[in-house]
């Protein structure tokens, strides 16, 4: 059975994108590979396994283009009331805080942010299927 271990997203400015995923879900970099043309930086805290993998060519000067195919990451918080509130706190600029209740019973409790990036990542708060 395959193991889920990580996921890459192509950043700009490494200094930029480390400080904001550690203030914003309080990963910090597990390891560090310095290359000729890019540098991958592994991010992860003591809640998973799983990776967030920063992947930094050097001849990159403008930002990248996401294109037109959504996608995003999630991660889950125990509480996605009291993360919106500091994630405002620290000016990460969350989006609305959501109650989704598509059948009038509340699913899931979340909201988005975007990183420097424009990555967009959904914070879901822990019950149901998100653990």
């Amino acid at each position: 059975m395959a193991k889920a271990i990580h996921s890459m997203i192509r950043v700009l400015n490494e200094e930029r994108s480390v400080a904001f995923y550690e203030k914003a879900f309080g990963l910090t970099v597990a390891d560090r590979l310095d290359f000729a043309d890019f540098t991958l930086v592994y991010l992860s805290n003591p809640e998973s396994d799983f990776e967030l993998e920063l992947t930094v060519n050097k001849s990159q000067s403008e930002p990248y283009d996401l294109g037109n195919g959504y996608g995003h990451f999630a991660v889950s918080v125990e509480d996605a009331a009291a993360e919106h509130a500091r994630f405002e706190a620290e000016g990460l600029s969350p989006r609305k805080l959501v109650d989704f209740a598509p059948g009038g019973e509340v699913i899931a409790r979340f909201f988005f942010v975007q990183d420097p990036d424009g990555y967009e990542i959904e914070v879901l708060q822990r019950g149901g299927r998100y653990k």
